[in-house]
Formats: structure tokens, sequence, C-alpha cells
């Protein structure tokens, strides 16, 4: 999967409302647009997409640790929004998008580095003017529950209609 390196790689906004959220999502995930920068940053990818449920996968490193060496709790933060958040996108209609008004996260465990994660976001709601989602960390190899979360998202219609 290709990722935006440049303002330039991202498709614009005009042309984003012009494909439903869920064709959007699916755009990145086939690698026809390219993959958002700040999951090469934090070291994971989308992994599948599907109408109301998106997955991420990744595997902390030593970049994202805290002065302890543990996983900074903004990685955990970082994953679930990117996840709860694409899940809502993949309901927004076409002429709309969405940012994260506010999320919440539990920690359960610390994640051992080098643990690669699976993190899913599922929709509870997504109406005209908001979106909610919830979601989980767990192991890939073992299905260890490492943390929860929950957002609320605002729909914004770019075009009338």
């Amino acid at each position: 999967m290709a990722v935006a390196t440049s303002p330039n790689d991202l498709m614009p906004m005009a042309e984003i409302a012009t494909i439903s959220g869920l064709d959007f999502m699916q755009a990145i995930l086939d690698g026809r647009l390219p993959g958002p920068p700040i999951g090469a940053t934090m070291g994971y990818h989308l992994h599948s997409v599907e109408e109301g449920r998106v997955v991420f996968r990744g595997t902390p490193e030593f970049n994202v640790t805290n002065p302890m060496g543990t996983v900074h709790g903004g990685w955990y933060g970082t994953l679930l929004d990117s996840a709860m958040a694409c899940a809502v996108m993949t309901r927004v209609p076409r002429g709309s998008v969405y940012t994260t008004l506010e999320y919440k996260i539990n920690i359960l465990r610390p994640i051992p580095l080098g643990t690669t994660v699976d993190c899913w976001g599922e929709i509870d709601h997504v109406g005209r003017s908001t979106g909610i989602a919830h979601g989980e960390i767990r192991g890939v190899a073992d299905g260890r529950l490492y943390a929860t979360g929950s957002t609320t998202c605002i729909v914004m219609q770019l075009t009338a209609g």
C-alpha cells in the first residue's frame, strides 16, 4: 500500500465529495489511493474494510515508546481513533466527510514491543450530522485484549443534497 508523502498525493476534497465513504476507504485498501501518512509514522496500516467496520494492523516498535520504554498511550489512541473514525467513514454518503469530535480509550494492559495487533472499529450509528463507533485492540496471535475505545464524529456535507 502506497502512503501519501506530500499534500499533493492526497485526493482533493472536491473529488472526495464525488464518492461514498466506503468507496474512498476501499480505494485506500486496494492501493488506488495512498494510505494516510500517520500510519507509516506510527507503524500501522489499513488491513480490511467493509461497510460499518474497519481493521488496522500494526506492530509498535521502540519509536512509539514513552520515557519508561513502554508503548505510549498516544499510540493506542491514534490507532483506535483511526479504526473507529474510518468505520464511520464507510457509512458517510457521497458529498460528505467526517472528522473526530471526541474519543475515549481504556488501556487494559501494555502491548509488548514487537507484538502485532489488530485494531477494529465498528459503527453504532451514522446519521446526517454525527457518527458513533467503538473499537478494540487485540493481539493477532492470541486475541488478547489490550484496549477499548469509543468515538463521536461529526459528519459534514461538502455539497448540497
